[in-house]
């Protein structure tokens, strides 16, 4: 690549710190992206405790804004109506952002603009000037988690989904046709979108890692004293309803089963903002809920083993990854393992449905060495194959215009 000018990095949700799903991904291409040239970022603050991290965002862009996300979903809900436009992007309409986009677009020389999360598209201008380049990482298919909330539900909420993943899905369609380049998490996902969307070109996989330094068993943090034996853990944000939805399934359909066996063993739910829903599976024998902690690890490095029994999931889950890389043996949903580059059986396991979870988790206690060989195997293979140095190494050409 010769003079890349710079690039300018638009983001639904502040990219620090990698404490989330969406931000994990969103800070590691940030760190990639400024290693090829000065990055422009501007993005949205969910609360106070988002904003307060601008100061540390700015070490590392060479300019920013950071803008406080305040639109009611009500208020994006029926804007979107009235418009016909996808909820999801009312509800990041924002004034002073797009005013900043076009100022800057006017002072730096940027040549590249990449948008993170189809939301953002509305902040790239419709007619880029000569020579800049527009990568939307659409990371996943968002309109079809939509679609697939809609066929599960009836009445108003089912109605609300189904028209989201109608209308969010011609809105993917056309911000992919007015992009250079479009790149999703999985190959899964990618194939999935132009299959459904008929656009054949410009659709790359640009894959998720994990921190392979921050993520190992013999890494500097304190592991936690389970309460019990055995200890089985799930993680992930608690107010993200696929999160909610697969612990309530496994608390309530698979949990008895595995307790039924091992009388004492517990389930933790370690992550913040669990819902209330969430936090009443606290009153269930052996289920554990952790609200927000200071760092995950301690619980992966405890549990004997690792559950991911998401019953709608897109993508390439970062959960997964981070227990692989722990050595821990895990047991996922089809959909939470779709996107992995991983041999069942080998690396981890596949369950279909809570019967089977339950099934393959007692089949993990009852063999301590199998479990073990599983977990180490699993290691191994996301340090050969999800270092973020490798997954993101197509990223400079992408901006580029080099990609196939």
């Amino acid at each position: 690549m010769g003079n890349p000018g710079e690039i300018l990095f638009l983001v639904h949700r502040i990219p620090y710190p990698p404490d989330r799903g969406d931000k994990i991904r969103s800070y590691h291409l940030l760190k990639a992206l400024s290693e090829i040239a000065p990055v422009h970022v501007g993005c949205f603050a969910d609360d106070a405790r988002d904003m307060a991290f601008a100061s540390d965002l700015a070490r590392v862009t060479a300019s920013q804004c950071v803008v406080m996300r305040d639109r009611s979903r009500l208020a994006a809900g029926v804007a979107g109506l009235l418009r016909d436009q996808p909820v999801l992007v009312t509800l990041y309409e924002n004034a002073r952002l797009k005013q900043w986009v076009a100022d800057l677009l006017d002072e730096w020389p940027v040549r590249a603009i990449v948008a993170y999360s189809v939301q953002m598209a509305q902040f790239v201008p419709h007619d880029p000037a000569p020579g800049v380049h527009v990568m939307m990482d659409f990371v996943d298919f968002d309109s079809a988690k939509y679609a697939a909330y809609g066929a599960e539900q009836r009445g108003p909420m089912g109605w609300v989904h189904r028209r989201e993943g109608r209308v969010l899905f011609e809105y993917e369609r056309m911000v992919a046709r007015r992009a250079d380049i479009s790149t999703f998490v999985s190959a899964a996902e990618a194939s999935a979108f132009a299959k459904a969307s008929g656009i054949g070109r410009d659709i790359c996989v640009l894959e998720n890692g994990v921190d392979l330094d921050l993520f190992r068993p013999d890494a500097g943090f304190t592991r936690v004293e389970a309460p019990d034996r055995p200890l089985i853990v799930f993680t992930g944000q608690m107010d993200y309803r696929p999160n909610a939805d697969a612990v309530m399934s496994f608390a309530h359909q698979a949990l008895p089963a595995i307790r039924a066996v091992h009388c004492n063993a517990s389930f933790a739910i370690v992550g913040r903002k669990p819902t209330a829903e969430v936090e009443a599976l606290a009153a269930l024998p052996g289920v554990i809920v952790t609200g927000e902690v200071g760092d995950v690890r301690g619980w992966l490095a405890a549990a004997d083993v690792v559950v991911a029994p998401l019953r709608i999931a897109r993508g390439i889950q970062n959960k997964v990854l981070e227990a692989m890389a722990m050595a821990r043996p895990v047991v996922a949903s089809a959909h939470a393992a779709e996107g992995i580059d991983a041999r069942e059986g080998e690396h981890l396991l596949i369950a279909a449905d809570p019967a089977a979870e339950a099934d393959a988790v007692l089949a993990l206690l009852a063999d301590p060495a199998r479990a073990a060989a599983m977990g180490a195997n699993a290691r191994s293979h996301v340090v050969a194959r999800y270092d973020w140095r490798r997954t993101l190494a197509p990223l400079r050409a992408m901006i580029a215009g080099e990609a196939p």
